[in-house]
C-alpha cells in the first residue's frame, strides 16, 4: 500500500513539474510578444474615427484591419518579434504613409500616429 501511495505521490509530482514548466514557457513566449498600437488622425491632427488600419506581417504576408474608434486609437497584440511589419492607415480615398516595424526594434510595446493626409494612388 505504501509503495502504491509513494508511486502515486511522484507521479502527481512529475505531472506537476512538467505542467509548471509548460505554463512557463507559454508565459515566456506571450511575454516576448509585441503591440502595435496609436492614433489614426488628420492633416489637423484631429483624431479619425472609422478609419481602417492595416497591418501586414512582411515574413506571411498575413494582413490584419482594424477599424480606429471614436477618439482615432488602434491596437493589433501578440505580434511575433521576429518579424517585419508594414503598418498604414487608410480613410475616404486618402491615406497615411507606411511606417515599418523593424524585427530588430527591441520594444515589445510600439506607438505610431498615422497621419492621412494624401489620395491614395
Amino acid at each position: 500500500m505504501m509503495r502504491k501511495l509513494a508511486i502515486f505521490l511522484g507521479s502527481m509530482l512529475l505531472l506537476i513539474a512538467v505542467a509548471t514548466a509548460a505554463k512557463a514557457q507559454d508565459d515566456k513566449h506571450e511575454s516576448q510578444l509585441r503591440t502595435v498600437r496609436g492614433f489614426v488622425v488628420d492633416k489637423s491632427d484631429s483624431p479619425v474615427s472609422g478609419g481602417i488600419v492595416y497591418l501586414k506581417n512582411l515574413r506571411t504576408n498575413q494582413i490584419r484591419s482594424y477599424i480606429s474608434e471614436s477618439d482615432g486609437r488602434y491596437r493589433f497584440s501578440g505580434l511575433d518579434p521576429n518579424a517585419d511589419y508594414e503598418v498604414h492607415a487608410e480613410k475616404d480615398g486618402a491615406k497615411s504613409t507606411t511606417k515599418t516595424v523593424s524585427s530588430f526594434d527591441s520594444r515589445k510595446d510600439i506607438v505610431l500616429t498615422l497621419k492621412i493626409e494624401k489620395r491614395k494612388d
